[in-house]
C-alpha cells in the first residue's frame, strides 16, 4: 500500500434497522477525543476535465466484538503511538486489525444525513432519548379553527 495516510475524524456514524426505519448511530472516542482512521490517498487527473484530484479512501476492517452489535465493519483505526509506522509502512495488517480505542455510541437524529429535512444541523448530532419519537420532518402545524 502506498500513499497512506491518518484521517482525522471525531466521529463516524451507522445505521440499524430496516428500510424506512433506519436508526442512525454516532460512535466516537469515549474520552471525547479524536478518532485516527487508517487511510490510503492518490492525485489522478480527471479525463474529461484535466483537473487534477487528490481523494482518499477510509479503510475498513471486520468489526470487532462491541462493534458487531450495530454493524458488520467498522473503520480501521490507528493509535498515535502507531502513525509513523503506518505513514512510512513499515506497519502493516497488524496496525488495522488492532482493537480500537475505547468507543461510545448513542442514538442521534433520523435527520441524520437527510438533506431534505437538514444534515447540516448540528443539533442532528446530539443524543436523543429512545422514548423520543423519530421524525422524519416535523409533524404539522395544528389549526385553531
Amino acid at each position: 500500500m502506498k500513499r497512506r495516510c491518518v484521517i482525522p475524524a471525531s466521529a463516524f456514524y451507522e445505521w440499524t434497522g430496516t428500510k424506512g426505519e433506519k436508526i442512525p448511530h454516532r460512535i466516537s472516542a469515549a474520552d471525547g477525543g479524536l478518532l485516527a482512521f487508517a487511510g490510503l490517498w492518490d492525485r489522478w487527473t480527471d479525463p474529461e476535465t484535466g483537473e487534477e484530484i487528490v481523494s482518499c479512501t477510509i479503510i475498513t476492517r471486520d468489526a470487532d466484538r462491541w462493534m458487531s452489535a450495530i454493524h458488520h465493519r467498522m473503520p480501521a483505526m490507528l493509535h498515535p503511538k502507531d502513525f509513523d509506522a503506518w505513514l512510512d509502512g513499515t506497519g502493516g495488517k497488524e496496525l488495522l486489525d488492532q482493537p480500537p480505542p475505547e468507543l461510545s455510541e448513542w442514538i442521534v437524529s433520523s435527520r441524520m444525513n437527510n438533506a431534505k429535512v437538514g444534515d447540516d444541523d448540528p443539533a442532528t448530532a446530539e443524543p436523543i432519548s429512545p422514548e423520543m419519537p423519530k421524525l422524519e420532518e416535523p409533524p404539522p402545524q395544528g389549526s385553531l379553527f
